[in-house]
């Protein structure tokens, strides 16, 4: 069955679910949610997402939202297709969750922030808060510095096989390195940039960048 994604393809959790169905192979179609002119807020739209965010899958009569919601719950019922993303054990399993967490709680809204400020907002003729921007990045360098020093550890964040815990960081290191132009944070750490050229170069990832560029 095709599962239906309502989302954009400019958005990084979309993405994030996207990357997913491609390194499992899952049929997908998108259902194109224009964030520009706030459709994600309009009352149809909230019907499926009452938060008012993308993306939002259908398979079916199952309906879920929360990209990371998601991607656990496809790795999880296509663990036996496409690539082994959640981990052989319960240990590894427990490490993978762990630094997914890690990705939503300590890194993706600091990366979301700097976006917002020095992409999004001018763009909409607004003027970035720049105290915010550097108050963001003095604080992502310590996140990075922790990744330094785990990836010094193992190949991966959760271990030495490629996992959602790596995947979950796809778009926002992207958007990190090619839209706001901040990628010496990644170049300046060693283990983090030879982390982020294994990932970013796996096919299911590049076929993805393809669609959207």
């Amino acid at each position: 069955m095709v599962v239906k994604v309502y989302g954009s393809l400019r958005s990084a959790c979309t993405q994030r679910v996207l990357a997913c169905f491609l390194e499992k192979g899952i049929e997908y179609e998108i259902v194109h949610v224009d964030l520009q002119t706030a459709q994600h807020k309009r009352p149809q739209f909230l019907l499926l997402q009452p938060f008012g965010q993308v993306p939002v899958i259908e398979e079916g009569e199952f309906r879920l939202f929360e990209s990371r919601a998601i991607i656990r719950y496809y790795a999880t019922k296509y663990a036996d297709e496409g690539a082994e993303l959640l981990g052989a054990t319960a240990e590894e399993r427990a490490i993978v969750d762990q630094w997914v967490e890690v990705e939503s709680n300590n890194f993706n809204e600091l990366v979301y922030t700097l976006v917002l400020q020095i992409l999004i907002l001018p763009s909409m003729g607004e003027v970035g808060n720049l105290a915010l921007v550097h108050s963001c990045e003095e604080k992502l360098v310590k996140v990075l510095d922790v990744y330094e020093e785990r990836l010094g550890k193992s190949k991966y964040l959760g271990g030495d096989a490629f996992s959602l815990a790596d995947l979950t960081h796809l778009p926002a290191i992207r958007y990190l390195v090619n839209e706001i132009k901040m990628g010496h944070l990644v170049a300046e750490r060693k283990n983090v940039k030879a982390w982020w050229e294994t990932i970013s170069n796996r096919p299911a990832w590049k076929k993805l960048i393809n669609t959207i560029n």
